[in-house]
């Protein structure tokens, strides 16, 4: 597999600019994901890199070869890019095997070249090879889709949303045999998704669309703990929001006094905490307190509130809380700990706040 580079590339339709220099590096081996909500540009830079459109600026390198440039622009089927799209698109009046070598030479085609192999890196019993793919799932149908991806030893992969018509537990299913058979492949790969879940499981990087550029690359822990502002932080996972004010490096909103992190400079700014970094404490949690008769002894760090509402998942809930300064939020519990609607609850913050000045 062969390390990818874009530089600087832009893509216009008529009065529309819909991609703006955007530059990405994707290490030979590793998965990056495109994070972007709808209109981002996605669709269009995947165009570009499989040679679908001409870009109006930039370069796209694949290895040491340019595949686009000012004057470059080389074939689709000379990029050796394998493509998995959203629902497979596996030919019906063919059997399993003879999709996956469907773009191999004929003689390769005669032999099922490695048709064994692939089954077996992307976890399908080799019995399956003699099936038509409408016996097969959903989810072993992009299985089979992506083993037609690797057949000819592609220079990169590419996945295009490959998993947003599948189920729920069928998606985060797919998905793991997935990412472990590209990593067993060594394949280089980028994954095209708006979803968020999706892109943080599966990147060893996260590279953030926004109106055409790219605004945020970073490793899944960075992107979500340290978004570059308030707007992303809402797009990657559910954020709690407010506004705050920092004096000598402490921070004061409505949570109360919270940490941040260190360098932090004074100022107003907006505040995001994560749903998970709320803790909820109740009278009933504190045993001690309530002998000494004094809650107020164990929470002086805390913020009452009552909770509105909650949605339960079974294994977590979301909490919706109003603060005594009318202020709403949301807290993220497990599902054993979910307190009742009408219930007063004590919020405190686990971590630091990370700040935006405004």
């Amino acid at each position: 597999m062969s390390e990818v580079r874009i530089e600087r590339l832009s893509k216009r339709f008529g009065t529309h600019q819909v991609l703006r220099g955007v530059n990405l590096s994707v290490a030979s081996g590793r998965l990056v994901a495109i994070l972007g909500p709808s209109g981002s540009g996605k669709t269009t830079l995947l165009r570009l890199l499989c040679g679908f459109e001409r870009q109006d600026e930039g370069e796209i390198w694949i290895g040491d070869t340019l595949m686009s440039g000012p004057s470059v622009h080389m074939p689709s089927e000379r990029r050796r890019i394998g493509y998995v799209p959203q629902e497979g698109a596996l030919f019906p009046h063919l059997s399993v095997a003879d999709n996956i070598v469907f773009g191999l030479p004929r003689a390769l085609r005669q032999k099922r070249h490695r048709v064994a192999e692939l089954l077996e890196l992307v976890g399908l019993p080799q019995s399956y090879a003699a099936r038509p793919p409408q016996e097969l799932s959903g989810g072993q149908q992009q299985r089979v889709a992506l083993a037609r991806a690797l057949a000819p030893a592609p220079a990169l992969v590419l996945l295009d949303e490959p998993f947003s018509s599948l189920d729920a537990a069928l998606r985060i299913e797919t998905r793991q045999a997935v990412a472990q058979a590209l990593t067993f492949a060594g394949a280089t790969a980028l994954l095209v998704t708006h979803d968020q879940s999706e892109a943080l499981s599966m990147g060893s990087e996260v590279a953030v669309l926004w109106n055409g550029q790219l605004i945020q690359v970073a490793s899944p822990a960075t992107l979500y703990r340290h978004p570059v502002n308030p707007e992303l932080a809402s797009f990657v996972g559910e954020a709690v929001l407010l506004a705050g004010i920092v004096e000598q490096g402490q921070l004061k909103c409505a949570l109360g006094r919270l940490n941040v992190e260190p360098g932090t400079r004074d100022g107003v700014v907006e505040v995001l905490l994560r749903p998970e970094q709320i803790r909820l404490q109740s009278a009933a949690d504190m045993p001690a307190a309530e002998a000494a008769g004094s809650v107020a002894a164990l929470v002086s760090d805390a913020v009452p509130g009552v909770v509105q509402d909650v949605t339960y998942y079974g294994h977590d809930a979301s909490v919706r809380i109003r603060l005594a300064n009318n202020v709403m939020l949301n807290a993220r519990v497990p599902g054993y700990r979910c307190p009742a609607p009408g219930a007063t609850v004590y919020c405190s913050v686990e971590g630091d706040a990370v700040t935006y000045a405004r």
